[in-house]
């Protein structure tokens, strides 16, 4: 199979028939073997009935259903487990991605040899409250990940079949699944200028937590890939190196004190300073840091994908 097109929902009711018969005509246009998958994010309306009723005229759409409201991320999870597509094909249900896009996304993949390529949203039909925020959202996101996309948030891109069998989505993380397939060894990404539709049925499904969330997130994605299996190495190093801080001038109080008492200078008690009070939570805040470091390093060292390795190429074996 070509193509897999996944599509994760929440109360998309009325635009479901008009996408999948859109997607089907470009398909059929272009002769790609195909399957779509609808993910219904536990819909209060009657989206999951709209699916049963497009699956009975066309097989090749395929539906998943939650039993309630998980996000986008454990949307995208679960049809990436079941996408059988050579190239998995990402969209919103709202229609403000075109499926007209499909068939250069496709093409990037397979004749350029792309491991993923996200869609840009250069002309946006969202209100300046969403492009202003999102700008410097993504801007703060290439600063810490390296790479240099327009739009990390868009909906509309195309994956090899090899990306999304070999990275985990999970909580908020569907953000940034180009670093997250940087992070397992992807690194040949790539992007588009895609067309980006008004909004023609309902209402959007995000608010401003999204871009706090957001923020959160790539912190704690970037510990995760930089440090995940090595935490002893930020924590260790933190914790050392504040626990000599605080050694070194709790040390220089002592010697100062020493040096005046020998002269017969005036000096004042070591613990009468305030320098020594932060000396001491520099000490103390150092050993929790190495402890801390200790802990999370014995806990990666006995995690069940501790050798788990993002394996490229065999020959021989």
């Amino acid at each position: 199979m070509q193509l897999s097109i996944v599509i994760p929902l929440y109360n998309e009711e009325e635009s479901l028939s008009e996408l999948a018969e859109w997607i089907d005509k470009v398909m059929s246009e272009n002769n790609f073997s195909y399957e779509i998958i609808f993910v219904d994010d536990g819909s209060k309306d009657n989206s999951w009935k709209v699916i049963q009723t497009l699956h009975e005229k066309n097989k090749n759409i395929k539906g998943i259903k939650f039993r309630r409201n998980y996000g986008k991320s454990a949307a995208l999870h679960s049809a990436f487990a079941a996408a059988q597509g050579d190239v998995i094909i990402t969209m919103d249900a709202d229609i403000q991605d075109s499926p007209d896009e499909i068939p250069s996304l496709y093409k990037m993949i397979t004749e350029e040899n792309y491991d993923l390529v996200s869609g840009w949203k250069k002309k946006r039909h969202d209100p300046i409250s969403k492009t202003i925020p999102s700008k410097f959202f993504n801007w703060v996101t290439t600063q810490i990940s390296g790479i240099k996309l327009h739009d990390f948030n868009c909906g509309l891109k195309a994956y090899r079949k090899d990306v999304i069998k070999n990275i985990e989505v999970y909580g908020e993380m569907h953000r940034y699944i180009p670093m997250i397939a940087k992070g397992a060894g992807f690194k040949k990404i790539g992007e588009k200028i895609v067309e980006h539709r008004a909004r023609k049925y309902g209402r959007t499904k995000f608010g401003w937590e999204r871009f706090i969330n957001g923020f959160l997130d790539i912190i704690s994605l970037s510990f995760v890939l930089r440090f995940g299996k090595n935490p002893m190495r930020l924590f260790g190093t933190m914790g050392v190196l504040s626990f000599l801080f605080g050694g070194g001038i709790t040390i220089w109080l002592i010697v100062d004190k020493l040096i005046k008492l020998n002269s017969g200078e005036k000096y004042r008690q070591v613990t009468d300073q305030p320098l020594f009070y932060i000396a001491l939570v520099l000490i103390i805040v150092g050993v929790q840091l190495f402890i801390g470091g200790f802990i999370a390093e014995m806990i990666s060292r006995n995690s069940q994908d501790r050798n788990n390795y993002q394996i490229d190429k065999q020959l021989g074996i």
